[in-house]
């Protein structure tokens, strides 16, 4: 009986062992955390925002945890998991948009909002 516990919790310690490295690489593949600053703007879609990064760059931001709405038209630093657009998914979107300046880098589900300025300048 003993053996047959020392065998289980043996097989337990080793698939943990493997599960674990797996499970770290699917969340840093899933997107890292991002940090940027701009100006808050409505989005395309309902339920989005966007921002524009002092890099130029442009994000579509979501967000369950943080009211969005509150901040239109605020420079605000958001926080949050970062999701990269696809190349083809990018190329879609800049053909889409093709009047606009700046093509979406990639979406952001945004954990915390912190105001700068009540006004974008």
């Amino acid at each position: 009986m003993t053996k047959a516990v020392r065998l289980f919790g043996l097989s337990a310690f080793a698939l943990g062992m493997y599960v674990t490295p797996m499970a770290s690489a699917l969340e840093k593949s899933a997107g890292g955390k991002a940090t940027i600053t701009g100006c808050l703007q409505k989005g395309d879609e309902p339920g989005e925002y966007s921002v524009t990064g002092e890099d130029g760059k442009m994000y579509g931001l979501r967000s369950k945890a943080v009211d969005l709405s509150e901040h239109l038209g605020h420079k605000v630093t958001v926080t949050g998991t970062l999701r990269a657009e696809s190349a083809q998914k990018e190329k879609g979107e800049a053909e889409e948009h093709e009047k606009k300046e700046a093509v979406e880098a990639g979406d952001i589900r945004v954990t915390n909002l912190k105001m700068v300025s009540d006004r974008c300048k």
